[in-house]
């Protein structure tokens, strides 16, 4: 699904982007992906996806914000 129409990210990048790059810090997802940085409508939906994704990643030295 895409999550963030303005920057055409979907849910699949946001995981994708925790799973392989190992991003826990949203601020860090957002640089990355551009997802809810331009009109902010799909913050909340994007932090939901990325939560969700980090939540199913070993918290070894899992960073949070």
């Amino acid at each position: 699904m895409i999550v963030c129409l303005c920057n055409r990210v979907s849910d699949r990048d946001i995981r994708q982007v925790v799973q392989v790059h190992g991003v826990r810090d949203f601020e860090v997802l957002k640089d990355m992906t551009r997802a809810a940085s331009c009109c902010g409508c799909c913050h909340d939906c994007a932090r939901e996806v990325f939560d969700a994704a980090c939540a199913t990643q070993p918290h070894e030295s899992a960073q949070t914000t």
